[in-house]
């Protein structure tokens, strides 16, 4: 039956462990659908992740266009199905066993430019339909620093992760080599703080769940995803800093 075999497919193409439970039980199976719908076809794990930075670019002029809590609920929504498609990309390319690094790098360039995308869509919402001037004002100034802090955090982290700078290995399932569980008990605290914080700023499905409050309270989004990005961005700089910027002896 065609449910068994959509079940297996879950199964099989999901990852070893997922970043939080909203991607593996609510964005994972209906992707799985998509994955048994397209696996003997001639659609590539690559097209996939293009279509899926297309329905984002859509989510994203939704946000910024559709006034009022319903125009905010149907944009997240658009968005939530692009993060369903963003998982079937990976979901297809295990089953196919056609996973390969330049895949894993196209997945992360196109995550940053539906980053820059929806933080920027969510701002000028926030700021075209503020209650007051001086609030809109003040949403679109912390918007513009947060995505000059957003630019300059995945900028660190591409060159963090550079061989050349020490990076590990990627894990086996091509996740950074920073994401691998830390030991001890201060290890385990900070493990549980960038957690936290990966799900705020790691395509953050929970759009649509402040977007259900009404009147949209994507607000909540918005400070949360510019305080996150622009404390990662100082521990970035620090990091690098620390590294290579020390006097020589």
């Amino acid at each position: 039956m065609a449910w068994r075999e959509i079940a297996d497919i879950y199964r099989a193409s999901k990852k070893k462990k997922d970043i939080n439970w909203w991607t593996e039980w609510v964005c994972r199976p209906p992707a799985a659908v998509l994955v048994y719908l397209w696996k003997d076809s001639r659609i590539t794990p690559n097209q996939v992740t293009f279509l899926a930075t297309l329905v984002a670019m859509f989510s994203a002029a939704l946000l910024a266009l559709l006034p009022g809590w319903w125009g905010a609920v149907v944009a997240a929504l658009v968005f939530e199905f692009s993060f369903v498609l963003d998982c079937v990309d990976g979901q297809l390319a295990r089953l196919r066993k056609q996973a390969s690094t330049v895949g894993h790098h196209l997945d992360f360039l196109m995550d940053e430019i539906k980053a820059f995308l929806i933080f920027g869509a969510v701002a000028v919402r926030l700021w075209r339909f503020a209650e007051t001037p001086d609030e809109g004002n003040r949403f679109l100034l912390v918007g513009i620093f947060a995505m000059a802090c957003l630019g300059a955090g995945l900028s660190l982290t591409t060159f963090m992760r550079r061989p050349e700078y020490g990076a590990k290995p990627p894990t086996e399932d091509g996740q950074p080599a920073e994401l691998r569980a830390r030991r001890g008990l201060m290890g385990k605290a900070i493990g549980t703080l960038e957690h936290a914080a990966r799900i705020v700023v790691h395509y953050p499905s929970y759009i649509l769940l402040v977007a259900l409050v009404p009147p949209g309270r994507l607000d909540i989004y918005f400070w949360a995803y510019a305080a996150v990005n622009a404390l990662y961005a100082a521990r970035s700089f620090l990091q690098v800093y620390l590294k290579l910027g020390r006097f020589q002896t």
